[in-house]
């Protein structure tokens, strides 16, 4: 199975390495190195790559890459999913997922991957499971183990390991019972130069923070769910109970989890948040250029958009850039050749537009091809696939607890073709 994990920061430095089997030399990384030096984006480095005698799979969360070294055959989501459980029990442990962070940690990082994986092969996944096991590093902790020389390691093998349901620890006590949905959905985008949709889809997810008392079982229901394609649940939901009646019946884990991801593919059904009206052009003769960009808000059912940013690669003949923007301000990178144009909120009574020339070297000869608006944004409680939780209903509990839903659209890869 996993042999090697390696930890890679965004400038290429392994800060931490974790041998199960036995210990591979850094060498192996150089194969994925080069795959990085290829791609523009840290997103666009391909998950899995082959080398003579290993395979790499790796993933990139918060800035660092997670990078395995496997010897043998195995299914790539397997290792993709256990590395994103590494990380999101990175996160839970210590409030975010960083260089710096880790290394503060450093004795507890190497407990949790000692625990997460025996011998190669996941074993304790679970972040009840694993709290029980290693409890989480807390300033008084870190004084009385300085002090005494103990460790954060617990005496007692955690209850949930043996039970049917080791995701959820037993005697759990809340004096606020709270349940709180979080529906997040991004939207993957190409639009061609006349705003005509080529590729669209959507990504949701569906975070969780319960912390109810006791053992309740909730159920789930949507006013829509025949949207969703392609889902993917959390081993607590009972899967023919939404095969047969289409909600989500579940004894839920203590604390924040994942419960479901899915996926809107029908293009017909994924509606635009905005629109782009854009002119790029290079002149044939002389060195510059002319740009003109207007965005407005399109499909958003009457919410704000916010976070709106647009962000251009330019080709790497444009020297500087003299524009005027109506809204937000513009930055452009010598260096990397990247136009960034922040406009952060969109009013729709005033379209914001940025236009003005570009330079370009002298004798310099016309960019074969345009470059491409990426673009960013988020609009609060709003799900664009048009996604909604009817209600949330609760068994074998007496108390009422608090419960509440949030949606939040974001732009995953929106792109706008010149």
């Amino acid at each position: 199975m996993i042999h090697s994990l390696f930890l890679v920061n965004h400038t290429g430095d392994i800060f931490l390495e974790k041998h199960w089997k036995s210990v591979i030399n850094r060498s192996v990384c150089d194969y994925f190195f080069e795959a990085k030096e290829k791609a523009v984006e840290p997103e666009n480095v391909p998950p899995v790559l082959q080398t003579p005698h290993h395979y790499l799979i790796s993933i990139y969360r918060g800035k660092l890459f997670f990078l395995s070294v496997v010897q043998t055959e195995v299914p790539p989501l397997f290792v993709i999913e256990f590395l994103h459980r590494v990380a999101d029990t990175f996160q839970d442990y210590f409030g975010e997922c960083s260089e710096n962070v880790i290394k503060d940690n450093v004795v507890i990082v190497y407990e949790l991957l000692e625990e997460m994986l025996d011998n190669g092969f996941p074993l304790a996944t679970e972040s009840n499971v694993l709290k029980e096991m290693i409890r989480p590093p807390t300033i008084l902790r870190s004084v009385v183990n300085t002090l005494t020389g103990s460790s954060n390691v617990g005496d007692t093998l955690p209850t949930g390991q043996l039970s049917n349901i080791p995701w959820r620890r037993a005697g759990v006590k809340y004096t606020n019972n709270e349940a709180y949905f979080d529906v997040i959905e991004e939207i993957d985008a190409i639009l061609d130069k006349s705003g005509t949709t080529v590729f669209a889809e959507i990504q949701g997810v569906i975070e969780a923070c319960v912390r109810l008392t006791g053992m309740p079982d909730l159920t789930l229901s949507f006013m829509n769910p025949r949207l969703l394609d392609d889902v993917s649940f959390h081993p607590c939901v009972r899967f023919k109970r939404w095969e047969s009646e289409q909600v989500l019946s579940f004894i839920p884990p203590d604390g924040n989890f994942t419960l479901m991801s899915y996926h809107v593919s029908s293009q017909n059904l994924v509606a635009m948040p905005v629109y782009v009206k854009q002119n790029i052009s290079f002149f044939e003769t002389g060195s510059g250029g002319r740009l003109d960009i207007t965005i407005g808000p399109k499909q958003t059912m009457g919410k704000t958009v916010e976070g709106l940013m647009v962000t251009i690669h330019m080709p790497k003949a444009v020297l500087s850039a003299n524009l005027t923007a109506t809204q937000g301000n513009y930055t452009y990178d010598l260096a990397t050749k990247v136009l960034v144009w922040d406009i952060g909120k969109l009013n729709p009574q005033k379209l914001p537009n940025l236009r003005g020339n570009l330079s370009m070297q002298s004798g310099a000869p016309k960019p074969e091809d345009n470059p491409s608006l990426n673009i960013d944004l988020k609009i609060q409680q709003l799900a664009i696939s048009g996604l909604k939780v009817s209600r949330l209903d609760m068994y074998g509990e007496r108390y009422k607890p608090f419960k509440g839903v949030k949606y939040l659209t974001k732009a995953g890869k929106f792109q706008v073709r010149t």
